[in-house]
């Protein structure tokens, strides 16, 4: 890129202060993949005894990095893991090169932190279709492996970034049968974000002593409703993948499911961990000034409500229509039009923030341009679709479409 985009203005303030998970170390160091001056490669070590699980994207274009964690993720083991991240170069759609490239890092680390190379995941960001540099990140393990600090969480953030424009963590404490359980997590995202798991990169490590099994599953049910529930642009990534490493130290109970209640606490904080890094994604959409929430109710199906959330989330002329703070409200009447479902125009009722502005198959007797117009200017704009025909609802979060966002992608690979 010519340029670092400047830091988007719905960004929070600073990085958050995450909990200390024990066991598990970071580092991060500048290897030089594709940038110049930055950090561009990120270590985490996790203590032997830990659970790991992960979700990946689907894209049929997956990325060699990608392919080999979904060959190695799952079971339990005894041994210690690790994970390593370039940023600058996604190694996808490369090759038998990009297939050499991952193998030739998870052994470099495997050696270096005496691990078996199967517990050894990598994960890419960047441009697609270009080689890797791999003897870049491997130069670099020595100097990654004599840094690694259990407080280091901020720097592997800032490490994976790419067009981010801040690095993304959050974290969660919480009490589970008298112990206290911890969460830290970081991601990266800022384009070609859609959903269909993962929609970024995104990494969590907990102490919660959860087996691999019992860990994904809780995963996939976190992600539903945050990391798979939020559109940038419509583009699902070749790289996108949602990992979770547990040192299992804090026990919370034996022969866990489902419905103990220590789980549904545990489960609680993980979804409101994976929704903060879902939403700071969003805001950090290449170009973004304003944050939308688009909630469907009252839908005859989940999947209805989904299908028309994004139909109008991903359309172009919904996105301009806020970023213009144009109260143009028939273009979400458009977007649910083209979804596919079959609704009753004059049961439908459209909200803008508080404002009724269509209702019994016609614009509402109270619409307020100039209300609406100034409710507009605002930087978190929110839309309500009542379809009135049932009992689902569906929740999908984006962000405006900006000229910043042609500029960032037309000179992505300068």
């Amino acid at each position: 890129m010519a340029g670092t985009p400047p830091r988007s203005p719905l960004a929070p303030e600073q990085f958050p202060n995450l909990p200390r998970i024990g066991g598990v170390s970071f580092s991060a160091v500048a290897a030089g993949v594709k940038y110049q001056g930055r950090t561009d490669v990120m270590l985490a070590q996790i203590a032997p005894g830990s659970s790991i699980a992960g979700v990946f994207t689907k894209s049929s274009t997956r990325a060699a990095p990608v392919l080999d964690c979904q060959a190695k993720i799952g079971g339990d083991s005894d041994a210690g893991a690790a994970v390593i991240v370039n940023s600058g170069n996604a190694n996808a759609f490369t090759g038998k090169n990009g297939i050499e490239a991952t193998r030739a890092v998870t052994n470099a680390v495997a050696s270096a932190l005496d691990l078996p190379e199967t517990r050894v995941f990598s994960s890419s960001t960047g441009v697609i279709g270009e080689p890797l540099a791999h003897d870049r990140i491997t130069a670099k393990i020595v100097e990654l492996q004599a840094t690694l600090d259990e407080d280091a969480i901020e720097a592997a953030a800032e490490a994976i970034r790419t067009t981010d424009t801040f690095a993304k963590g959050a974290g969660a404490e919480t009490d589970v049968n008298g112990s206290k359980v911890s969460i830290a997590g970081i991601a990266k995202g800022s384009g070609m974000i859609a959903p269909n798991l993962a929609t970024m990169l995104s990494f969590i490590f907990t102490n919660a002593d959860i087996n691999s099994n019992l860990l994904k599953t809780l995963l996939k049910r976190s992600v539903a409703n945050s990391f798979n529930a939020i559109t940038v642009d419509s583009d699902q990534s070749t790289n996108d993948m949602v990992s979770i490493f547990s040192t299992r130290t804090v026990k919370i109970g034996h022969n866990l499911s489902l419905n103990d209640k220590a789980i549904q606490k545990f489960e609680v904080a993980l979804k409101k961990l994976c929704l903060n890094l879902a939403k700071q994604t969003v805001v950090d959409g290449e170009g973004a000034k304003k944050f939308v929430t688009i909630n469907v109710i009252n839908a005859k199906s989940l999947g209805s409500a989904k299908n028309i959330a994004f139909s109008i989330a991903n359309s172009p002329l919904v996105k301009t229509a806020v970023a213009g703070e144009d109260p143009n409200w028939g273009r979400i009447i458009m977007g649910i039009g083209k979804s596919g479902e079959i609704i009753d125009p004059k049961k439908l009722k459209l909200k803008i923030g508080s404002f009724v502005v269509a209702e019994n198959g016609k614009i509402s007797e109270s619409y307020d341009e100039q209300k609406l117009k100034e409710y507009m200017e605002w930087d978190s704009i929110e839309i309500e679709v009542n379809l009135k025909l049932g009992n689902d609802a569906f929740k999908c979060y984006t962000c405006d479409f900006t000229h910043d966002y042609i500029d960032i992608n037309a000179d992505y690979r300068n």
